[in-house]
């Protein structure tokens, strides 16, 4: 009977399931491509971790945090086995009671803009009861720019003045961590393409090359119209070198 309890006991101390659930610590950070960490300043991502299997919610909220040390992460050569991410660095940290070994999907989402839909990303992880997944912990990219439209907005009416209308189109773009944009900065506003495509009633009218307007992420231009009617504005960003992109969009009636 001495022998049999210590083979049990031995068991249960090697596989953790035999004994019940097993609270297991699982850090998820959102990282936007070519830039840093998703945190409090862009109201977080959102995570969410899913049992691969049944579908069913292990865990789910928001990072939060700041965006990292820019030095570490976008200058100094990535080195093996140093962590990307300090205490202060944006995270998402769940406790989860397993009890065997789970596959995990991993989904993160962040806005992309006014309106538009969030960008999400994914991967999978095998959860093991007590092997606590912390530092960098699951790093999940969210590709993209954060493009918001701030003028025209959206529905905005204009009036023909000698037969056109001059519509002002100032945009808000930056990485999708909120990393500023600046001629010769880390970002590089003269690197980035950002353009205003018109249409109305489906039909491409015009393409109007937006500008860095002089305030950190403000790019502008100015859009002439001719005809009257509904005008639709989409607003990308492009950077040839990394392939991201962002897109915001609005309408425009002249009258």
């Amino acid at each position: 009977m001495v022998r049999i309890f210590f083979a049990v006991f031995l068991l249960s101390t090697l596989w953790p399931g035999l004994s019940g659930a097993v609270e297991t610590q699982l850090v998820v950070r959102a990282k936007s491509k070519d830039a840093k960490f998703i945190g409090s300043s862009m109201g977080g991502a959102r995570v969410t971790v899913r049992d691969a299997g049944s579908g069913a919610v292990l865990a789910e909220g928001l990072t939060a945090g700041g965006t990292g040390n820019t030095r570490r992460i976008m200058v100094d050569p990535v080195k093996r086995g140093e962590p990307l991410s300090d205490e202060s660095t944006a995270r998402f940290e769940a406790k989860i009671d397993i009890d065997v070994p789970i596959l995990a999907t991993v989904e993160v989402d962040a806005a992309s803009g006014q309106g538009q839909p969030r960008i999400k990303s994914s991967t999978q992880v095998w959860l093991i009861p007590g092997k606590d997944i912390t530092g960098d912990g699951v790093m999940v990219e969210i590709p993209g720019f954060f493009v918001e439209i701030q003028s025209p907005r959206s529905q905005t009416v204009v009036s023909l003045t000698e037969g056109k209308a001059v519509v002002p189109v100032n945009v808000h773009v930056t990485m999708m961590c909120g990393c500023p944009i600046d001629p010769g900065g880390l970002w590089d506003a003269n690197r980035y393409e950002v353009k205003a495509i018109v249409r109305q009633k489906g039909v491409g009218e015009q393409i109007v090359p937006l500008f860095f307007a002089g305030t950190t992420s403000l790019f502008g231009g100015r859009l002439e119209i001719r005809k009257k009617g509904s005008y639709e504005l989409t607003v990308y960003a492009y950077d040839p070198l990394t392939g991201n992109t962002g897109v915001d969009q609005t309408t425009v009636r002249v009258q």
